[in-house]
């Protein structure tokens, strides 16, 4: 990075997430458009959990989806949150792994400021990026709980909170991704809220799941960059998981979500791909 000799794609996400705060170039006033017609208030220190729905959930229309399913949750379970809105930024994670360490430093910079002049005291992230760079890079965030929205929905469901009654009779199998499962160790939450749900068929895919699971490729910058059909890791793991049977997709990461997705329609394959918000909520009910 310094010496200016890496691909050109990925300079233009670091050129976009420093100049407008996310790595899609998409204005800052409109990072809580997905909010609209939600009744969601802007964190302002009153609330228990500041939610952090990641760059992809805040302007992907499709990932918008995912947002606001996990509001839908928030609120039925009584959770008392916010969102931060246009002085949210990009976690940085992404510009980091490419190596423009003074972009993720920026990143750090803002928002630290911010959580700290609004008071935040606990995070709650959709994408496990977020989630493991806020809990494990940010020096100044050691003391800040952060936790995955799967932690939290389980322990809604726990607590009785949450309580699943519709059935989903679907053939369901679940991916781990990689930052979730293998660097944080999330395993057993997302399958035990599969679990709770009425009807549902839990699949795995043999050997490769959990720490085995298989990489979706878009955490090595497989969302940025493209490289030819048979050459991308995302097309090994869609064929496991289309082995298992199932007619929906379970994922718990945005990146996994837009990978997936993108693929199979590539692969014209007859599954669908669902956050596991989505799936709890048709359960527990609008």
């Amino acid at each position: 990075v310094d010496y200016d000799s890496y691909p050109a794609e990925l300079k233009s996400v670091i050129s976009r997430l420093y100049s407008s705060g996310n790595p899609l170039g998409l204005p800052a006033e409109k990072r809580a458009g997905w909010t609209d017609g939600l009744d969601i208030p802007r964190f302002d220190g009153a609330q228990e959990f500041a939610y952090f729905p990641c760059c992809l959930p805040a302007y992907d229309a499709r990932a918008q989806l995912v947002a606001r399913a996990t509001a839908g949750l928030l609120k039925k379970a009584g959770v008392n949150f916010g969102v931060i809105g246009e002085e949210e930024y990009c976690c940085g994670e992404a510009v980091r792994r490419v190596g423009a360490e003074k972009v993720f430093q920026a990143a750090v910079s803002n928002n630290t400021r911010v959580f700290q002049k609004l008071g935040v005291k606990n995070v709650i992230t959709t994408s496990p990026h977020c989630f493991k760079t806020f809990r494990t890079e940010y020096p100044a965030f050691t003391d800040v709980p952060v936790m995955h929205v799967t932690q939290l929905l389980h322990q809604c469901l726990k607590d009785g909170r949450l309580r699943p009654g519709r059935p989903f009779k679907k053939k369901v199998v679940y991916h781990d991704p990689c930052t979730l499962g293998r660097q944080m160790g999330v395993y057993d939450e997302p399958r035990e809220i599969l679990q709770s749900i009425p009807d549902l068929e839990l699949l795995e895919v043999p050997v490769f799941n959990r720490e085995f699971s298989v990489c979706c490729g878009a955490g090595a910058m497989g969302l940025w960059r493209d490289w030819p059909q048979e050459e991308r890791l995302v097309t090994v793991r869609a064929e496991q998981l289309l082995a298992t049977g199932a007619d929906i997709l379970c994922v718990a990461c945005p990146y996994c979500l837009q990978m997936f997705e993108e693929n199979f329609k590539s692969m014209n394959a007859d599954i669908a791909v669902m956050d596991i918000t989505e799936i709890l909520l048709d359960s527990v009910g609008p």
